[in-house]
């Protein structure tokens, strides 16, 4: 798996950050059953790409963590990964 520069592609991903390394982002919703609402979806297409977040929910925030741990950095897997949670966010408005 090819690396990426997580500065260069977040500047593609409305409110995420780069942390060299890692990417991320804080989600937040109305409520504690539309932020599991989410983290149930996500982990539908995460479990399909064998990618899973790192992530951590109280009430109606949800921090996540994008990185490729066995390549050591970002790769096009974070980067879809962040791309299909902010498709999400946007369907639900």
């Amino acid at each position: 798996m090819q690396l990426l520069n997580a500065d260069e592609e977040v500047k593609h991903l409305p409110g995420w950050t780069s942390g060299g390394d890692f990417i991320t982002k804080v989600f937040r919703f109305d409520d504690f059953a539309q932020a599991f609402g989410f983290m149930s979806e996500i982990a539908i297409i995460a479990e399909a790409m064998n990618h899973h977040p790192e992530w951590y929910n109280v009430y109606n925030r949800v921090d996540v963590t994008l990185t490729t741990h066995d390549a050591g950095g970002v790769t096009e897997k974070d980067i879809e990964l962040a791309r299909r949670m902010e498709q999400i966010v946007a369907r639900k408005g």
